[in-house]
């Protein structure tokens, strides 16, 4: 009888070694290393090796200039969001993965996706769900497509036989989790198997141009499931976020081979499925029927598209010793940057204030043109004046207090002017090359931080 091989397999990153350790010398993680079946002496004999004349090559190199290039169409859906964030539809042969927190929609998603393609044939593998809690769920989301077809199957080569006679156009994973090649001995959710069915997806997409989505698991800290050379093999990997118990969920790319990783899709969460949001402005801004001082309103950039988002500050004081400085969506150390800014070049004393910032709408902003908007939250908050609602704020601000210049200002104006703002505060560095003409809302220009104070405060 052959003996079998095994080896241990780092269930976080992947890492393999021959023996048993206690900690993995990749990622560090402690009892993370399982022993899996590999392969055994049988299966290695066929294998090739240097010289030999088993396998024949299927491809010649080529040169460059030998290559002919051709516009790859895409499949557009009808999801205006889903679309944007890929970077303008489904190319064929690619493989996407998308990731999420267990039961953010991630299934739903992709449901909604497949009943959504009428022009064509879609097959739905299912690994978790049976064909009638997807027909139930179906249902729920009042969608009808006679070319959608649901394959309840986890083993690999069952699932590449119905493709065969089915030849679908478009292919959905639900998880990559749950596939078992035959190939692979070791069981369903391992490193192994992970790799392996996820490469064998990659090789049918590259070879018969029909795009894959898969889902995938993820861990506790976050991050995908299985080892990070999944990432790797993938064309696309999209993020599906939002707090389960709150009603948006965005959509975030952070590896896209052919288009942008700065895109960013909003939806909301409804009893008969997923609802785009086109206008994402509109549910950043809460509707406030009185002034209140803390809040600002910033103009920033999320891909090519001008969002505008609120910002809430708290300051208050502290009563056990060290302040405290917590921020919600935006980064802490910027926020205690800024802060530090405000003391040493606008004379507020924060230093025995705690400090507490919010972004509404759950999203987490990297943009540096809200900096000014964060800087008048908290100045409003200290002082107890309001901020007026008509203003908006967009500029990044230095360590000598200046005001500095934001990339696409007149994009982020044509924004606040669409939702009704009155009066925005840009870089006068921004004024270069901008036609004030265009725009009927009023363009407040400053170099430093005191400038804005004392327009808005007096």
């Amino acid at each position: 009888m052959a003996k079998a091989k095994t080896a241990y397999f780092c269930q976080n990153c992947g890492y393999n070694s021959p023996k048993w350790l206690g900690k993995c010398p990749s990622c560090n993680q402690w009892n993370s290393l399982v022993e899996e079946l590999i392969a055994s002496d049988e299966q290695d004999k066929g294998s090739w090796r240097f010289g030999s004349n088993n396998v024949k090559p299927k491809a010649k190199p080529k040169t460059i200039n030998e290559i002919t290039t051709a516009e790859r169409y895409r499949i557009h859906t009808n999801d205006e969001e889903f679309d944007r964030v890929l970077g303008g539809g489904l190319v064929p042969g690619s493989l996407i993965l998308i990731g999420g927190e267990p039961g953010i929609g991630k299934s739903t998603l992709m449901l909604q996706l497949a009943l959504s393609l009428k022009d064509y044939n879609v097959l739905y593998i299912s690994g978790e769900e049976s064909e009638q809690q997807l027909k139930m769920r179906a249902q729920r989301l009042k969608h009808q497509n006679d070319r959608c077809y649901i394959l309840t199957e986890t083993a690999t080569d069952a699932i590449f036989k119905q493709i065969e006679l089915l030849e679908p156009d478009v292919i959905i994973v639900d998880s990559i989790q749950t596939m078992v090649s035959p190939l692979i001995e070791s069981g369903a959710g391992s490193v192994s198997q992970i790799k392996e069915c996820a490469a064998e997806f990659m090789t049918f997409a590259k070879e018969s141009d029909v795009p894959v989505l898969m889902i995938g698991h993820i861990t506790k800290e976050g991050s995908l499931a299985g080892p990070k050379v999944l990432e790797h093999m993938v064309d696309t990997v999209l993020t599906f976020e939002g707090d389960r118990y709150m009603a948006y969920r965005l959509l975030r790319t952070s590896k896209n081979r052919f288009g942008s990783t700065s895109e960013l899709g909003i939806y909301e969460m409804l009893a008969d499925g997923l609802r785009e949001v086109s206008n994402p402005s509109e549910i950043l801004i809460s509707e406030r029927t009185e002034q209140i001082s803390g809040i600002s309103i910033a103009s920033m950039m999320e891909g090519n598209r001008p969002l505008n988002v609120e910002i809430q500050s708290l300051v208050s004081t502290a009563n056990y010793g060290t302040p405290q400085r917590t921020s919600n969506g935006f980064d802490n150390r910027r926020l205690q940057m800024l802060l530090a800014v405000l003391e040493k070049r606008g004379g507020f004393r924060l230093g025995t204030q705690d400090v507490f910032l919010n972004v509404a709408g759950g999203l987490k902003v990297e943009d540096p043109a809200i900096d000014l908007a964060v800087c008048v939250a908290v100045a409003s908050s200290y002082e107890d004046l309001p901020v007026p609602s008509s203003s908006c704020f967009a500029a990044e601000v230095g360590l000598g207090g200046e005001i500095r210049a934001v990339s696409r200002i007149e994009g982020r104006i044509s924004e606040a002017e669409k939702l009704g703002f009155k009066r925005i505060f840009i870089s006068e560095n921004n004024l270069k090359g901008l036609d004030k003409s265009k725009f009927k809302i009023q363009i407040f220009s400053a170099e430093k931080l005191e400038q804005v104070f004392m327009e808005l405060f007096g």
